[in-house]
């Protein structure tokens, strides 16, 4: 799926996934509900100091579009934006807990996939 959106971003966009995080998909949107839409910088500055467990991938993911699209494609890092950030969910691993009466509990394990699309808005100072 990389290679697919890869070929499809513009010249000002660019992408960064990570996979297989083992964290409730749930979750982590809820930390990814807080940042989409806002400047990258100002989103990994809020997630430092987010106490959620999940603020941590994501920060992470942000921070390696921020670096693609500074090496990659030459933006300038305080004009990204986060325009699309997604959360999907992995393959579950099921595991059992045995329980009173000689039966079982399922276990379930989650994890997910993090997405991050970032672009590059005009500056203001560019635009007067």
């Amino acid at each position: 799926m990389a290679q697919k959106l890869a070929s499809k971003l513009e010249n000002n966009q660019a992408f960064a996934s990570v996979r297989y995080i083992g964290m409730s998909p749930q979750k982590v949107r809820l930390v990814v509900d807080l940042v989409r839409g806002q400047k990258a910088v100002e989103a990994l500055t809020r997630l430092r100091y987010t106490s959620k467990a999940a603020a941590d991938p994501v920060s992470k993911v942000i921070a390696s579009a921020v670096a693609n699209a500074t090496e990659n494609k030459r933006l300038n890092p305080d004009d990204l934006v986060i325009s699309q950030i997604w959360v999907d969910a992995a393959p579950t691993r099921q595991w059992r807990r045995f329980a009173a009466r000689g039966r079982f509990r399922p276990l379930m394990r989650r994890a997910c996939h993090i997405n991050v699309i970032v672009s590059e808005t005009a500056s203001e100072e560019t635009q007067d």
